[in-house]
C-alpha cells in the first residue's frame, strides 16, 4: 500500500501532469502522479480516447528537451509537417499560421511521460478517480477520491497540481476566492470532434489534404464558430475533425433551416472531402473516433491557489485562434512542476509564495492569449464572403502570421485602399479589424504588466474584464 503523505500531487497524467510530477520528482521531491484510467491508456481523456487534433509545434518540443533529459522521436511522433496552413472558406487562400511541428501518435507520446516520470521517481497509481480537494483552513492539503478498488481514499500533500483538463473537479470544488475563476463561461468553450482515418487518396489537391502541412478550414457553415482540420499521419492516415461553438451552430441552423449536429456536421466534413475516399477507422487504442470539449479563451487570470497549482487544459490555456492545448499544457506542466519544488523548499505555498508561476507562464506563453481571444471574438462575427474578403485583402501573410503568434501588425488604410470601392460591409469589418489590432494592442500591453505580486492583481483584473467585455459586446456570434 502506497503512502498517503506527499510532498506534491499531481492529479491527471496527460500531457501537463506527467510533465509536472516528473520535474518535482527529478528534484528530489515525494510525488504522487494519479490517473483514472489504466496503466496502458494513461492520459486518456474520455472513453473514446485521447480526443484531440494531436498537432503541436516544434518548439514546445524544444521547449521539453531545453528543461528535461528526455528525446522523442517515431512512434511517438508520428509524423513531421512543415507548419499549420489555414485556408480561406472558399479555398482560393492560404495562410501560414505556425512553424514546422508534429502530429503526434498520442497515445504513445503520453505512455513515454508517464515512464520519464516514473523514471525520475514519481509513484504512479493508475485507475485513481480524483473526486475533489480536501481543504483546511482555506489551504488544499490534499485529494479524496476512489482508487482503483473503489476504496475511498484520501492523500495529502503540501502542494496540489490540478492536470485534470478541461472538465476538472479541482478548480470547480474551489473554495470561493478573488483569484482562480471555478467556471469557464459556456461562450468561451467548442465542442470538438474527430476521426482517424485509414484512407484511399482519391487524387491530388491539396486544399483538401496535404501529408506535408497541417490543414485547418475556416468556414461558418462547415463548422460555425470554429473550423475544420484535417491533419497528416503516417502513411495514409488522417486525423480529421472540427470545432463549433454552440451559438454560432445555432444561428447557422436557425439560418439554413437546418438541424446539424457536432455529429452530422463531422460526418459532411469527411463526406465533402474529395480526395478522402473509403474512410476506414483507424481505431487501435478505441481511439479512432471521439467528441470532447475546449476552451478557447486566455489562460484564467491566476492560475495558483494557497496549496494549488492549475495546468494546461484545467487552467483554459489552448490558443484561442487555434484550440491547440498541447504545447502549453507541456510548457505548463514544467513550470508548474518547477513551482513547487521552489515552494516546499521555501515553505510558503500560499497564493503569495507560488506567484512566481503566474509571471513566468505569462511571460513564456499567457501574455499573447487575451489579444488572441478577442481576434477569435471578432472572427466568429464574421460570415465566410466577408472571411474570403478579409484574408484576400485586409491581411497580408506576414500580419496574418504576426497576429497568429500575438504581434501586433500595423494595418494602414492607405496599403488597403483598394478595398474601399468593393462595399461598405467590407469597409466595416476592416474597420473592426482595425479596432481589434488596437484592442489587442492594449490587452498585450496590460498582460505585459502582470502584476509582480498578488497585491496589485485586483485592479489589473478589473481592467482585463472592462476591455474584455467592450470587445465580446461590440461582436456577436453572427455565422450566416
Amino acid at each position: 500500500m502506497p503512502s498517503d503523505s506527499f510532498d506534491v500531487i499531481v492529479a491527471g497524467a496527460g500531457l501537463a501532469g506527467s510533465l509536472a510530477a516528473a520535474v518535482a520528482a527529478k528534484n528530489g521531491l515525494k510525488v504522487a502522479l494519479l490517473d483514472r484510467n489504466k496503466d496502458d491508456e494513461v492520459g486518456k481523456k474520455t472513453n473514446w480516447g485521447w480526443v484531440c487534433g494531436d498537432a503541436v509545434a516544434d518548439s514546445h518540443i524544444q521547449y521539453i528537451k531545453s528543461k528535461l533529459d528526455i528525446s522523442f522521436d517515431y512512434p511517438e511522433l508520428d509524423v513531421k509537417v512543415d507548419g499549420v496552413l489555414v485556408l480561406s472558406p472558399d479555398l482560393e487562400y492560404k495562410v501560414p499560421f505556425e512553424g514546422s511541428g508534429y502530429v503526434l501518435n498520442r497515445p504513445a507520446f503520453e505512455y513515454k511521460l508517464m515512464k520519464y516520470a516514473v523514471k525520475c521517481g514519481a509513484e504512479y497509481m493508475p485507475q485513481f478517480e480524483v473526486e475533489g480537494p480536501i481543504i483546511e483552513n482555506n489551504y488544499f492539503v490534499g485529494v479524496f477520491g476512489k482508487d482503483k478498488g473503489m476504496q475511498h481514499r484520501e492523500i495529502r500533500a503540501k502542494v496540489v497540481i490540478d492536470a485534470l483538463g478541461v472538465a476538472t473537479t479541482l478548480r470547480r470544488k474551489l473554495p470561493e476566492n478573488p483569484y482562480v475563476d471555478k467556471v469557464v463561461d459556456i461562450s468561451d468553450v467548442e465542442s470538438t470532434g474527430r476521426y482517424i482515418y485509414d484512407f484511399d487518396v482519391d487524387h491530388q489537391d491539396e486544399r483538401f489534404y496535404d501529408p506535408k502541412n497541417a490543414l485547418i478550414h475556416l468556414n461558418q457553415e462547415w463548422a460555425p464558430g470554429g473550423y475544420g482540420w484535417v491533419f497528416p499521419k503516417k502513411g495514409t492516415r488522417v486525423n480529421i475533425g472540427i470545432g463549433v461553438q454552440r451559438q454560432s451552430l445555432e444561428i447557422r441552423n436557425m439560418k439554413m433551416n437546418k438541424k446539424d449536429t457536432l455529429h452530422t456536421l463531422m460526418d459532411q466534413y469527411v463526406q465533402n472531402n474529395p480526395v478522402i475516399k473509403n474512410p476506414r477507422l483507424f481505431n487501435d487504442n478505441n481511439n479512432g473516433k471521439g467528441y470532447w470539449s475546449v476552451a478557447v479563451r486566455r489562460q484564467l487570470d491566476c492560475l495558483t491557489f494557497n496549496g494549488y497549482l492549475g495546468a494546461g487544459d484545467s487552467m483554459a490555456m489552448p490558443n484561442p485562434i487555434s484550440a491547440g492545448g498541447i504545447g502549453p499544457a507541456l510548457i505548463s506542466g514544467i513550470m508548474a512542476g518547477e513551482q513547487a519544488v521552489r515552494s516546499i523548499q521555501s515553505g510558503d505555498v500560499s497564493v503569495s509564495g507560488m506567484w512566481r508561476y503566474n509571471l513566468e507562464y505569462n511571460q513564456e506563453y499567457g501574455k499573447k492569449t487575451a489579444g488572441l481571444e478577442v481576434f477569435r471574438t471578432w472572427m466568429q462575427s464574421l460570415n465566410n464572403d466577408t472571411i474570403n474578403y478579409g484574408m484576400k485583402v485586409f491581411l497580408t501573410a506576414k500580419e496574418a502570421e504576426d497576429i497568429s503568434y500575438g504581434r501586433i501588425p500595423e494595418l494602414s488604410i492607405t496599403s488597403k485602399a483598394k478595398m474601399i470601392i468593393q462595399g461598405v460591409s467590407n469597409m466595416n469589418a476592416f474597420n473592426n479589424l482595425r479596432y481589434v489590432v488596437k484592442k489587442m494592442k492594449v490587452l498585450n500591453d496590460i498582460y505585459e504588466n502582470y502584476p509582480k505580486s498578488i497585491e496589485g492583481f485586483t485592479k489589473w483584473r478589473e481592467m482585463v474584464k472592462a476591455e474584455m467585455e467592450e470587445a465580446k459586446s461590440k461582436f456577436q456570434p453572427n455565422p450566416m
